[in-house]
């Protein structure tokens, strides 16, 4: 049977490989570059674009059945570094595995790259690679020159979670005129309420589901002036800044919007 399965999956690969993805950014970016028809699995929580969100589910980010990946009859199955020990049982089976980084920005490009590759789309991916890079140029031509805004980014509330500089998100806020508070170097970590008060950020960005406005009128978020200041700005759809793939130029332009509205740039 498994002879079977791997011999369909190269069969299938030699032509428009079929592509189990683990990981929505990853989906987004296959369907970006014109492969979605070749995504056959993906995780839990995608749901862009509507196509993908109707494809089988494999598994979530900490959990993967295996078994279910192996009769979609895949040529290839990505996901990224902090999934390899997932991916044991379905490397097992014979089945090739890619894991892509995913925590920089220029990694979104390399991934990018490298899922053209895999595909068949190359291309496709070179050709939108440019295209993103013109529309980030464009977006950074409008950040207005002068004030650099400490912002606080909240991934959870309670815990607190947030980036670090080692993040693509962290990039991002660089992209748009501003510069994490945090503090940390690494790309994502928990951070103390004591912590908070002390950086006393400019700005506050939240990710709508980290539960954030249910708290803010309590310890440590009532102690900083940013909120009471109102510089609290929540994402209704965090996935444009939060995932690193092809719709990240969203999240950028909404970032300098908040960050930077225009009542406070220069009249020129």
């Amino acid at each position: 049977m498994l002879v079977w399965t791997l011999a369909v999956s190269l069969l299938l690969g030699s032509a428009a490989p079929r592509i189990v993805s683990l990981i929505p950014s990853l989906t987004e970016d296959l369907f970006a570059i014109g492969a979605g028809n070749q995504v056959v699995g993906v995780s839990a929580f995608t749901d862009f674009p509507s196509a993908a969100a109707r494809l089988p589910q494999v598994g979530s980010f900490s959990s993967l059945d295996a078994e279910r990946i192996v009769r979609l009859h895949p040529a290839v199955v990505v996901g990224i570094p902090a999934q390899a020990s997932l991916v044991t049982d379905v490397r097992r089976t014979g089945l090739r595995v890619e894991l892509l980084r995913d925590d920089s920005f220029e990694d979104l490009f390399a991934t990018l790259a490298r899922l053209g590759a895999i595909s068949g789309h190359a291309r496709e991916a070179a050709t939108l690679a440019v295209r993103l890079r013109a529309r980030t140029a464009a977006l950074q031509r409008s950040v207005p020159a002068g004030t650099i805004p400490r912002t606080f980014v909240v991934l959870g509330a309670a815990p607190i979670y947030t980036v670090g500089d080692g993040s693509y998100i962290a990039h991002l806020l660089a992209l748009a005129g501003a510069r994490n508070a945090s503090g940390v170097r690494t790309p994502y970590a928990q951070y103390s309420a004591e912590a908070l008060v002390a950086a006393q950020p400019d700005a506050i960005v939240a990710d709508k589901q980290s539960g954030l406005l249910a708290v803010l009128d309590r310890p440590p978020w009532s102690e900083l002036r940013a909120v009471r200041e109102g510089r609290v700005y929540v994402l209704d759809d965090a996935d444009v800044l939060e995932r690193p793939g092809p719709r990240y130029n969203e999240g950028l332009a909404w970032l300098i919007a908040r960050l930077h509205p225009a009542s406070d740039r220069p009249l020129h």
